[in-house]
């Protein structure tokens, strides 16, 4: 089952099973590290936001994705947390989710003064922030290895993804619906 919503003059579209992100924020790394997420979550993925600034992108994008994937991670039967290890090139990293009715994102990493294919790190921070409030997850980041911003990100990411997909699912594995 899919679930839709606009909002911000951002179209999304999240499906249960693995298939093609096409990912449009315009913010270049954002869209690869969304399709990251999506690929690992094992979700296709719609996602597509009107022009603004990066900012405001980046923000619209996180609170579209999160209400998008709230349904998945809320459905019956669904495991409702899940936590996996990805790395990227040199960067591991870590992510656990847990559906909440308190939703926060806690993370040893620190990208404030970083810029990550032109995007500020705060940026990042600011999008992980607002998933987790629009989803409804506590969400944990931890790197444990990792030199190159643009590859820890990429870690994150993946694993962020994975972890958000075995929250998506039963605890077997197999797909819900919302």
């Amino acid at each position: 089952m899919a679930d839709q919503g606009k909002t911000h003059e951002v179209s999304v579209r999240v499906e249960a099973g693995a298939g093609a992100a096409t990912v449009s924020t315009g913010v270049v790394v954002l869209d690869h590290l969304l399709a990251e997420l999506a690929r690992t979550a094992r979700l296709r993925l719609t996602l597509e936001v009107a022009p603004a600034a990066v900012e405001s992108e980046v923000t619209a994008a996180a609170y579209a994705l999160g209400r998008a994937i709230a349904p998945l991670l809320q459905a019956e039967g669904a495991a409702g947390n899940g936590s996996a290890w990805f790395p990227a090139d040199e960067a591991l990293a870590g992510a656990v989710v847990e559906v909440t009715d308190r939703p926060l994102m806690a993370s040893n990493v620190d990208f404030s003064d970083q810029r990550i294919g032109g995007l500020r790190g705060d940026v990042v921070a600011q999008f992980l922030n607002e998933l987790a409030d629009r989803a409804g997850l506590n969400i944990h980041i931890r790197v444990v290895e990792g030199k190159d911003p643009e590859h820890v990100m990429r870690a994150i990411f993946k694993a962020l993804g994975a972890a958000i997909g075995q929250a998506c699912r039963t605890p077997e594995g197999g797909e819900v619906k919302p």
